[in-house]
């Protein structure tokens, strides 16, 4: 009927009456109890049937307190009990609140249970007592009673639970049978059944014996005990030491108030993951690596490594994204309103955005800007996040050599982080941002990997949307990102990269397109910057023309936007100094404020065209079109060829392909076949610092040589492109655009072209960049000589009245 504390009364005098041999007597059945001779035990009494026994005892106290076979048994039939119980007195009876009875009961002597005679409210049944033999007092006797009260000693002390008095009271006990009974009823660790067995067992010498048996086995099992405990104290002891002083690191911490709660860290963290909407798979692992963190010290090696991972994982934005229901018109709107021109790469944009609209779910493209420096690609860019909503960031990959600052370094290196992709999505915060990759032909190479390779799976529409980088190993769904690469040339970009990106060319501004740009955007923001409100500063549209003419020789409007931001300086001094209140910036302002002319346009051309032997070619550089002069001289000689300028082996191959041809075509040239029999020719490309090389000059060559040995000058303000073959076929060439716009900001007023690139002409150049030139296709290099050179007298002296026109009013301007 539960626990119980046993108490034994060493000094109990003799039993006032002799039992009777038979006697009916009242039974209380107990679970996992048992009673033994001379021992106080208190009992809980809760069940209807023993609270009934109880409550019908008179005068007569005894009752016999048995054991139940199954302590979980609510309704023990005679059948249940052991056979062997205690007749006991029930000294006192106390009321419990929850109804059941404490009842203290002292056990008097072994009996067995015969017949029982009443079962109902309670048991009842005949007792026979089971008398102790009186042992014989031997030497071995007395060894067994010393030896289990030795033992018990031990047991005692070893014990953190029982009792040091219950030594003293061993000590105090001479009876064999009494002290048998007392250790029985004293030792916690003895089962029901074992006491059971020690209460059914009358011989006194085989119940210590039985008990000694029992004693010694907890002896070990104590002893065994204590050294495991003591090993794993030894191994524990320098971690709980180290534990014990975190801990009081921790609590001094948060005294002063600067604790770090490292539990509300990993709460936070665990948040952030629950709430990142990462794939199932990175999710298992962010919240196994929040584990080890979690078991880890605050004080260990890794553990601000795998917090910086577990914080990478959930704070990158795997399911954010910014970008809403397209609205074509406004995006139009905003693209013609930040950028002035560019009609095509605009088209490609707006495509771009009507498929996303009907196909939401669709896959980034990866857009290349070409051009030269300043056409505005990387504002484009900027444009483009605007007109879509969404977030925009710009990756330098200039002078970048490092794979790892694409992939990231693994998390074994010290100082490992992830790559630019990825650290640029953790600071926009969305999986759609467009992404600009400034300056992607400029990236280099060394023993630190090839950045350009490691960008080709980042550039990969069907491969992006499981991007791994290095660090995170954790596959990223790139295919929602914008990407927008913008480079100066095409040459030095690997295949295997180009191939993956859709080229949209950039070419430069014509003067007309400058002066638009520069009214519309340089002029307000240069003023703006330099402290100017409006109407102080006025650039009229001729003198804008002026400094895009004559200070500025470029493709784009950097420069342009650096002179103008020159003139407001000037004028933002001016008024400072109180001599102003407003600057209009006339011709000779403009002058006064840069300086004299710097690039001579039109009297170039026409100057250095005066004499025979120079013909104007037309080159594209990484920087956009260039006008380029070739010159031929001839001098006693025989027959000598000598080529001279830097220049590569593509172009002298040319060289001489023009001059093979023109030897050979003599005759047809009106010329003696043996003309170049006492005379040496030297052909000359001027600028001779600048590298040169390319195809594209043969016909100027050719027109240069035959000008030269013919005597005719080439005609003012023309200039040509094209490659020859020997057979005298003019082949087409690349860069027409760029060629074209470049003799147009020279002042060029007739252009000859291969027929083979009328196409191009057609699709990239609109009518306002053709009007003012003519245009003339050349399929063979007579059809270029027959426009480049007169044909007589009298066309030889309208070219030079039109080249005295051309210097006279350049001179005239200049004064």
């Amino acid at each position: 009927m539960g626990d119980f504390v046993s108490v034994i009364r060493p000094n109990a005098g003799e039993k006032k009456e002799e039992p009777q041999s038979k006697r009916v007597v009242p039974v209380l059945p107990v679970r996992d109890t048992v009673l033994f001779p001379h021992a106080v035990l208190p009992l809980t009494v809760g069940r209807e049937s023993s609270i009934q026994l109880i409550q019908s005892l008179g005068e007569e106290k005894t009752i016999v307190v048995v054991a139940q076979r199954d302590a979980r048994n609510d309704t023990p039939q005679p059948s249940d009990l052991f056979e062997t119980g205690t007749l006991a007195t029930v000294h006192k009876v106390v009321k419990m609140p929850n109804q059941s009875l404490f009842v203290f009961t002292e056990g008097n002597e072994r009996v067995r249970l015969a017949n029982f005679t009443q079962l109902q409210p309670f048991m009842m049944a005949e007792v026979e007592s089971q008398p102790e033999p009186e042992p014989e007092k031997t030497s071995e006797l007395e060894a067994m009673q010393r030896n289990v009260v030795s033992q018990f000693q031990q047991v005692v002390q070893a014990s953190p639970t029982l009792s040091d008095d219950l030594q003293t009271i061993a000590l105090n006990i001479d009876d064999s049978g009494r002290l048998a009974d007392f250790v029985g009823s004293s030792l916690p660790f003895l089962t029901t059944q074992d006491k059971q067995e020690l209460l059914e067992t009358n011989d006194i010498a085989e119940r210590l014996e039985r008990l000694n048996k029992h004693l010694v086995k907890e002896a070990e099992v104590q002893a065994l005990r204590n050294k495991i405990q003591s090993e794993v104290q030894d191994s524990v002891q320098q971690s709980q030491r180290e534990y014990y002083l975190r801990e009081q690191m921790k609590a001094i911490q948060k005294e002063l108030g600067d604790a770090d709660d490292t539990q509300k860290d990993i709460q936070e963290l665990k948040e952030k993951i629950d709430a990142a909407g990462m794939p199932e798979e990175v999710k298992k692992d962010a919240l196994k690596e929040l584990g080890r963190l979690q078991r880890m010290s605050p004080m260990a090696a890794d553990y601000s490594l795998t917090r910086n991972y577990v914080e990478w994982l959930a704070v990158l934005p795997w399911a954010k994204t910014s970008g809403g229901e397209v609205d074509i018109k406004k995006a139009e709107g905003i693209l013609n309103e930040d950028h002035y021109g560019l009609k095509k790469v605009k088209e490609r944009i707006l495509d771009y955005l009507a498929v996303r609209r009907l196909k939401p779910d669709m896959k980034g493209p990866i857009l290349c800007f070409v051009g030269p420096p300043g056409v505005g690609k990387t504002s484009l860019g900027r444009s483009i996040a605007k007109a879509l909503g969404r977030k925009f960031s710009r990756i330098s990959l200039g002078g970048m050599h490092d794979e790892a600052e694409i992939r990231g370094h693994r998390r074994t290196y010290i100082g490992a982080l992830p790559g630019q992709i990825i650290q640029h999505l953790k600071r926009v915060e969305v999986k759609d941002p467009v992404f600009m990759l400034d300056e992607i032909d400029k990236l280099g190479r060394d023993f630190r990997g090839d950045p350009a390779s490691a960008l080709l799976e980042t550039l990969d529409p069907e491969q992006n949307n499981t991007f791994r980088d290095n660090y995170l190993d954790q596959p990223f769904d790139l295919s929602k990102v914008l990407f927008i690469a913008t480079a100066n040339q095409l040459d030095t970009i690997p295949g295997p990269l180009l191939d993956r990106m859709e080229i949209i060319e950039l070419t430069g501004y014509t003067e007309e397109e400058k002066v638009n740009i520069a009214q519309r955007y340089l002029v307000p923001r240069q003023a703006k910057e330099n402290g100017l409100e409006e109407g102080q500063l006025e650039i009229p549209t001729e003198s804008v023309a002026i400094v895009a003419r004559h200070y500025t020789r470029e493709a784009g409007v950097r420069r342009l936007e650096q002179l103008v931001g020159t003139i407001a300086r000037k004028t933002a001094r001016k008024i400072a100094e109180g001599s102003a209140e407003k600057v209009v910036v006339t011709t000779e302002v403009v002058q006064e404020f840069l300086g004299g002319f710097k690039v001579r346009v039109d009297t170039e051309i026409a100057e250095r065209t005066k004499r025979a032997g120079v013909a104007v070619g037309l080159a594209w550089t990484p920087v956009g079109g260039d006008i380029l002069f070739i010159e031929a001289n001839k001098m006693k000689g025989k027959g000598h060829f000598h080529i001279t300028g830097q220049i590569g082996d593509v172009m002298k191959e040319s060289m001489q392909a023009a001059m093979t041809w023109v030897r050979s075509n003599a005759v047809s040239l009106g010329l003696d076949e043996d003309v170049l029999k006492d005379i040496d020719v030297h052909l000359h490309v001027p600028a001779g610092a600048i590298p040169k090389d390319g195809p594209s000059a043969g016909v100027t060559m050719a027109t240069a040589i035959v000008s030269l040995l013919t005597d005719k000058p080439v005609r003012p303000l023309l200039a040509m492109t094209g490659e020859i073959t020997l057979s005298g076929n003019v082949l087409p060439v690349g860069g027409i655009k760029e060629k074209f716009l470049a003799a147009k900001r020279a002042g060029v007023k007739d252009v000859i072209l291969p027929v083979d690139v009328k196409t191009n002409v057609d699709e990239d150049l609109t009518k306002d960049q053709t009007d003012g030139m003519t245009i003339h296709y050349a399929r063979r290099i007579e059809d270029v000589l027959a426009i480049a050179l007169p044909s007589n007298q009298k066309e030889a002296q309208i070219d030079e009245a039109l080249r005295e026109a051309v210097v006279s009013q350049e001179s005239a301007l200049t004064a």
